[in-house]
């Protein structure tokens, strides 16, 4: 498969961690200096490289997503106590 994903997947997760570096300072840079419109663009670059990176390490969107549903109303201050008690 000659795919970008296919690509960064053989190229391991020290390039997908990269590039999704790249694309969030690129999401960055587009907030404070552009328009909508490139702000979007940037945002969905650097979520499909997150997927990418996450998906290098096993570890599925959705994983992520319910990770997010679990702190549903409950304070920052109280998740980040939770942990730092792993």
């Amino acid at each position: 498969n000659n795919s970008h994903t296919a690509k960064l997947f053989k190229k391991g997760t020290e390039k997908c961690a990269e590039k999704f570096g790249e694309e969030a300072i690129e999401l960055i840079v587009a907030s404070v200096k552009k328009k909508k419109e490139a702000i979007i663009g940037e945002a969905a670059d650097t979520l499909y490289h997150m997927c990418v990176l996450l998906r290098s390490k096993n570890i599925s969107i959705k994983e992520v997503l319910s990770e997010l549903v679990s702190r549903e109303g409950v304070s920052g201050i109280e998740e980040k106590r939770k942990r730092n008690l792993k």
